[in-house]
């Protein structure tokens, strides 16, 4: 009766998923493509079992860029699988067209009603489904139970808020994970907040976004940038709505008291001696972000006008310059722009940013207090010493100056970043196996 009284409930919201698609279209184009897919109707003949499909959800572009290390390795010990990948945001399906080969197939993550799901899953007919860290819908997962779909969630994590969450819906939550053929977690803490929502957890393997390598070239394009910068940039790295602001406010006004650590005329020079980058964490808000820093009495220099990086002297006439990071899929080559990054998402009540793509670049983090969606992560980045946690953000941008102004501090912190990256690594190794023996047994199955 719950999960009917909860598809009734999806089923009337369907007209409001429409106008939320179009709404999100006017500045995200992708949000038009292909609608009809997100309620299961699909152009062409449908799929067979024996096309032998392995299915990857991947809702959003940080968990398609998880995902490419993790099919990756599924090619190399599967030659010729076939790949459905499924996303829930624009941005995600752009990054997973970058995954395709021929005979693979992208399509939209079926709307959460058994009439949506159904036709998703005899249309494709995957041999095996992978959700990727959190994405658990009851319908997909009692579908797949129904029609015999091997389903597992890989990478998968659980906040502490996400628990408390959990199980004020434990009538939703816990059948759905419950259902699962396996779940794979990613740290011990993650594991035993999962059990105790109903799950069955079958290993801890580990982040598979430690695997995931950064852009070579990426990186030396962006470490080549900041040579020619001829002074020290500090990147606000997936910054989130409320931060920038903030950050703003911090470098533009006398105003603020002084940190203990620095003189107020240190403060007055920050936005003078160290080039500032911020980068958003979503496309949308780039002409948000850019007219909130042109009110608050800055320039700016968008990456989007760029053509052979950053320009080297800018016009400052109404103010300091501070730069753009308007673009997506370039987060390495920021990464190797700048000398030190603050985490978005966590000087907000956001739960924060993933830090493991910085630390694969080299580059040492100041976070915020609120770091929940990777608790983990953060604590033992803290500990290896690649990252530093502060109360806020007057306190990260007095930490940065510090930082720069003592060179052996800052190698140390780089040091550091490299060895965590390397010292987490594997993850993919074992999800792979795990994925391969599932596999298997389904096409040794009668």
């Amino acid at each position: 009766m719950t999960l009917l009284l909860y598809s009734v409930m999806l089923w009337l919201a369907q007209p409001f998923l429409r106008r939320k698609l179009r709404r999100r279209s006017k500045q995200e184009p992708g949000y038009l493509v292909a609608v009809e897919e997100r309620f299961g109707h699909y152009q062409g003949a449908p799929y067979s079992v024996s096309d032998g499909l392995v299915w990857i959800h991947a809702v959003s572009l940080g968990e398609t860029r998880t995902a490419a290390v993790l099919v990756a390795r599924l090619r190399e010990s599967l030659p010729g699988i076939r790949l459905l990948l499924t996303h829930g945001t624009a941005t995600g399906r752009a990054e997973g067209a970058t995954l395709m080969r021929p005979g693979d197939v992208q399509s939209w993550q079926p709307w959460d009603t058994p009439g949506a799901v159904v036709r998703f899953l005899t249309h494709f007919k995957p041999r095996v489904g992978i959700l990727l860290e959190t994405e658990i819908w009851p319908n997909l997962v009692a579908g797949c139970q129904r029609l015999q779909v091997p389903l597992v969630l890989a990478n998968a994590r659980m906040s502490d808020k996400s628990m408390r969450q959990a199980r004020r819906l434990a009538w939703l939550s816990r059948p759905a994970l419950g259902a699962l053929t396996a779940v794979w977690a990613q740290s011990a803490a993650d594991a035993d907040r999962l059990e105790q929502l109903g799950a069955t957890v079958h290993g801890v393997y580990g982040n598979l976004k430690f695997d995931a390598a950064p852009n070579p070239a990426q990186v030396a394009t962006g470490r080549a940038w900041r040579q020619k910068t001829g002074r020290p940039v500090v990147m606000f790295a997936s910054s989130r709505d409320g931060e920038e602001a903030a950050l703003l406010r911090v470098l533009e006004s006398n105003r603020l008291p002084a940190p203990v650590s620095l003189a107020q005329g240190d403060i007055d020079s920050i936005a003078d001696d160290i080039q500032w980058l911020i980068v958003p964490r979503h496309p949308q808000r780039f002409d948000e972000v850019a007219a909130l820093i042109e009110r608050h009495g800055f320039a700016v220099s968008r990456r989007s006008a760029w053509s052979a990086g950053p320009p080297a002297v800018l016009p400052a006439s109404h103010g300091p310059v501070i730069w753009l990071g308007d673009s997506l899929g370039e987060m390495a080559q920021y990464y190797g722009l700048a000398d030190v990054a603050l985490l978005g998402g966590s000087f907000e009540p956001l739960g924060g940013q993933n830090l493991i793509e910085a630390a694969a670049c080299a580059c040492p983090v100041l976070t915020g207090p609120h770091t929940f969606n990777f608790a983990e992560a953060v604590e033992l980045a803290v500990v290896a010493g690649a990252a530093q946690r502060l109360p806020g953000l007057p306190q990260a941008v007095a930490a940065a100056q510090t930082l720069l102004n003592h060179p052996r501090a800052l190698a140390a912190m780089v040091g550091a970043a490299t060895e965590f990256s390397n010292a987490h690594r594997g993850a993919v190794e074992k999800t792979a196996n795990a994925v391969v023996a599932l596999w298997s047994a389904q096409f040794d199955a009668p």
